[in-house]
């Protein structure tokens, strides 16, 4: 792309960009992104291949370490993030644990917001410790938590916001402060906000992390991760872990996700503004005892919400009566909102946490994380709002009536 275009696109506004940026149009001058579906690459001679081994030259040599479909959809992320440089990953766990993995050793120090999915929390929780790396998990809503599990070094702060399942808001630039003092490379999970409505780059983050399956892909289609910071930690730190223990995306994913980001802003925009509905419809339900959403009022982190997001995001947290039965019965009762433990995707879904994403944690654990018998997490897609409102409020009186 000619440098004048690049400077033209970079004054567009995001639904622009996510169609016209990183083009890396072929010489058949293709409308759609072309993809590469090719484990190796040929070289012109015993030379070329030597050079392109020792870093002299820049030729693609395998896709464990580079495609061309792979690398346009990491420049195509990097330049709607507003980060120097993005590594994709073949799952959003694996980039979790790359991001981890790849900049962490024994003796070192990594402290986190309990409030995390539950992969995320066994890594923590159970690999990490095995390898001689402590962890501290804490209340990430509890700014003396921070600032006294901060008040001594570390290597490595992660965080989800809001958080999976019960959407915890936490605030990213001052927890941002705090890890810089302790001397911690500041890693956010943003794959519930989405790029669309939260920066955490701008906010003080060092390392952005999204699972791609979710609202980048957005059709349940693919699997997929993203994993975004400066060009320096990406390419010296991460990249020689990720291409040497073969975590890597797919050309196919990688072409199926560059045909989610076209439409991402859309998408986002018009479940945020679904969910908003459908959670003010929820508080009103007989059968529902509790909501959480970012964008309303009485969410118990609203300020900090309305600081950092755009809007509210397409997830919502609620409780229905008589704890397990009475999800259970909800759940059962739903005719359009589909039972799967995805989220981002297109199609309105649920899951009970307790029994499926949380399952793993301690009964104690989803104590402290708010997870009772009776929550819900609600996945807010692009069906009539009213439709699955209705759909919604069957399910809440099908709680409501259970017989105990």
């Amino acid at each position: 792309m000619p440098s004048s275009h690049a400077s033209f696109l970079s004054s567009c506004n995001v639904a622009t960009r996510l169609l016209h940026e990183a083009r890396n149009r072929t010489e058949h001058g293709e409308t759609s992104d072309a993809i590469f579906p090719t484990s190796g690459f040929v070289y012109d001679s015993a030379e070329q291949a030597e050079a392109t081994f020792e870093g002299k030259v820049d030729h693609l040599q395998y896709s464990r370490y580079g495609n061309p479909t792979v690398d346009t959809l990491q420049e195509r992320l990097a330049l709607l993030e507003g980060a120097e440089a993005c590594q994709t990953t073949a799952t959003g766990m694996g980039a979790v644990s790359c991001a981890l993995l790849a900049h962490l050793r024994a003796g070192d120090r990594v402290v986190a917001s309990s409030a995390l999915f539950g992969s995320t929390h066994w890594l923590l929780t159970s690999l990490l410790p095995g390898y001689g790396i402590e962890t501290e998990m804490l209340d990430g809503t509890d700014p003396a938590a921070w600032e006294k599990a901060l008040s001594r070094p570390a290597q490595a702060v992660l965080i989800e916001t809001p958080s999976n399942p019960m959407l915890d808001v936490l605030d990213i630039r001052h927890i941002a402060d705090l890890a810089h003092k302790a001397g911690a490379i500041f890693m956010v999970d943003n794959v519930f906000a989405t790029p669309i409505a939260q920066r955490p780059l701008e906010l003080g983050a060092d390392v952005i992390i999204y699972s791609c399956t979710k609202h980048i892909d957005g059709q349940g289609r693919v699997m997929g991760g993203a994993i975004l910071g400066t060009k320096e930690w990406i390419t010296e730190t991460l990249q020689p872990f990720v291409r040497n223990t073969g975590n890597t995306l797919s050309p196919f994913d990688a072409w199926v996700l560059l045909k989610g980001l076209e439409t991402l802003k859309l998408r986002v925009e018009a479940m945020a503004h679904n969910a908003a509905l459908i959670a003010d419809a929820l508080s009103s339900f007989p059968g529902v005892t509790r909501v959480l959403y970012p964008g309303r009022d009485d969410h118990p982190h609203t300020a900090i919400a309305r600081a950092q997001m755009s809007n509210g995001g397409s997830l919502i947290a609620f409780e229905v009566a008589n704890g397990k039965q009475g999800a259970f019965a909800c759940l059962n009762a739903l005719r359009l909102v589909s039972l799967s433990n995805n989220l981002g995707d297109a199609r309105s879904i649920a899951t009970h946490p307790a029994t499926t994403t949380h399952k793993k944690l301690s009964q104690e654990d989803r104590n402290n994380l708010g997870i009772t018998d009776g929550s819900i997490r609600l996945s807010v897609g692009l069906e009539d709002a009213q439709d699955l409102i209705n759909d919604l409020k069957q399910g809440a009186e099908a709680a409501r009536n259970v017989s105990l």
